[in-house]
């Protein structure tokens, strides 16, 4: 029997889009052909589900679970192709069927992630999305996992819609508070709790434009620190949690909210649907006239 080596299960996969268990049973039946796998994989449909798979997935949904003690959670991003699919009922199911395979599993990304068991199904969260691409016929991809395990506070959420996510775990306060805060950050954006989260790099060149700013409009140098010293406070109140303005009541800060109910953020996370991904962008006449050129 022949040897499979890694490299040929990385061929195999960059050459179809299955899974790596896939890619492998595939070449160990067919004795290490890769031409042979391929041929056997198109067979029984597992080629359907690869060749979508470079297709552009920047549609999707958002699925949050918490558990019902409020001490671990977990928010899933599945994507697909069109809005349309997005709100296909099959591809909801599946969706929140992943987002109870994260719950009830331990997988800590998408990764591994694809190959937990999703309940009641009798299939992995791979199998499930390879057969859930054949049926629909659009590129389906389960992108990303966060996972909030072992709160020492209560974990709350909130979507809105099915586009935005967010994930908070606050010690002390309430849950409607928590709800609240779980709504600024989908609002507002924040990337981090505080400022003293913010990396020190991320600062360090921050100071260096605003410095770079303040002189290039003229200012002497000890003024120019003063005003450095100005925009970093206005970057932390626009970065962190505690310094923005709170989204219901724009005259307090989510700090001195935070404050006023003996409370405190411990972390949080976001998630916005396609975040990231590049669009690829169809012009048709432009299609047809490379066509003619070609021709």
């Amino acid at each position: 029997m022949a040897t499979i080596s890694a490299a040929l299960v990385k061929e195999l996969r960059e050459r179809t889009g299955a899974g790596m268990m896939e890619c492998k049973a595939a070449l160990t039946e067919a004795n290490g052909d890769i031409e042979a796998a391929i041929e056997a994989m198109r067979k029984s449909g597992q080629a359907k589900a690869a060749k979508r798979s470079g297709r552009t997935a920047a549609e999707g949904v958002i699925v949050i679970r918490v558990a019902a003690d409020g001490k671990k959670a977990v928010m899933v991003e599945v994507n697909c192709e069109t809005d349309f699919v997005a709100k296909d009922t099959n591809f909801l199911a599946f969706a929140d069927a992943v987002a109870a395979a994260a719950l009830a599993g331990s997988a800590k990304d998408a990764a591994a992630l694809a190959a937990e068991s999703l309940p009641d199904a009798g299939m992995t969260v791979e199998s499930a999305r390879e057969a859930l691409i054949a049926k629909i016929g659009e590129n389906i991809q389960v992108r990303r996992l966060i996972r909030f395990d072992a709160a020492v506070g209560q974990i709350y959420s909130y979507r809105h819609g099915t586009r935005i996510g967010v994930l908070i775990e606050l010690v002390g306060g309430h849950e409607t508070l928590g709800r609240d805060l779980a709504m600024h950050i989908a609002a507002s954006n924040p990337l981090y709790v505080t400022a003293d989260e913010v990396p020190p790099e991320t600062l360090a060149k921050e100071r260096e434009i605003f410095k770079a700013q303040a002189l290039a409009s003229g200012k002497p140098n000890a003024i120019a620190d003063k005003m450095v010293e100005g925009r970093v406070r206005k970057f932390f109140e626009e970065v962190t949690l505690v310094g923005q303005p709170f989204v219901k009541n724009p005259e307090q800060s989510v700090g001195d909210l935070l404050k006023q109910a003996g409370a405190s953020v411990r972390r949080f996370a976001r998630l916005e649907v396609g975040e990231g991904i590049e669009k690829k962008v169809e012009n048709f006449a432009e299609e047809v006239m490379a066509q003619v050129r070609a021709s």
